[in-house]
């Protein structure tokens, strides 16, 4: 199965499911290749950087159970390399 390079900016608002990211979070963790967290004191809220590789379906389901918590979202770039290295093309190819 082909995986691919992905990224899921969380940005946090409340704290108060922290734990429950972090349960999600441990749950991927064999597929999680990078984790970046940042504080913003200033506006009260904490900005996550995921980094993946994974299936899609992994990814798409990681970053649903994220966006399904209250006072969190979170958005998902994925690259165009496959596993194989190349560039996913259209159709067949």
């Amino acid at each position: 199965m082909d995986t691919r390079v992905a990224l899921i900016g969380i940005i946090v608002e409340d704290t108060q499911n922290i734990e429950k990211l972090n349960s999600i979070l441990h749950e991927y963790a064999a597929y999680i290749i990078g984790r970046m967290g940042v504080p913003h004191a200033k506006r009260g809220i904490s900005v996550i950087s995921i980094v993946l590789d994974a299936p899609n379906d992994v990814i798409s389901a990681l970053s649903g159970k994220i966006g399904m918590l209250p006072h969190i979202s979170a958005k998902t770039i994925y690259s165009k390399v496959t596993e194989a290295g190349s560039e996913k093309k259209g159709g067949n190819g």
